[in-house]
């Protein structure tokens, strides 16, 4: 059971789908990052690193996404770091 405080006024529908909404994209993004980079194996305890390494992950992730083809995050990763041609379209930078 969760329970939510908020000021909007809105149907409990559209409140639940919201919530639902939030909650899909937070699930994805970690998913994606644990799947992309092993993020749960991570040995940084250093708080102040810790923080801009996931910044740069995520930077990494938006980035992976905007490349339009069949592959997957994790392998567009991979092959950024294999092909300095890939990295460059990653990167949107003309070759």
């Amino acid at each position: 059971m969760r329970y939510y405080i908020s000021s909007l006024r809105v149907g409990i529908k559209q409140f639940a789908a919201s919530v639902r909404g939030h909650w899909g994209i937070e699930n994805t993004l970690h998913w994606c990052l644990d799947v992309t980079f092993r993020e749960d194996e991570s040995r940084v305890r250093n708080r102040i690193l810790a923080d801009n390494i996931a910044w740069l992950k995520r930077f990494a992730i938006s980035l992976l996404k905007q490349v339009n083809d069949k592959e997957s995050i994790a392998m567009r990763r991979r092959m950024a770091g294999w092909n300095p041609a890939y990295l460059f379209k990653v990167l949107q930078i003309p070759a």
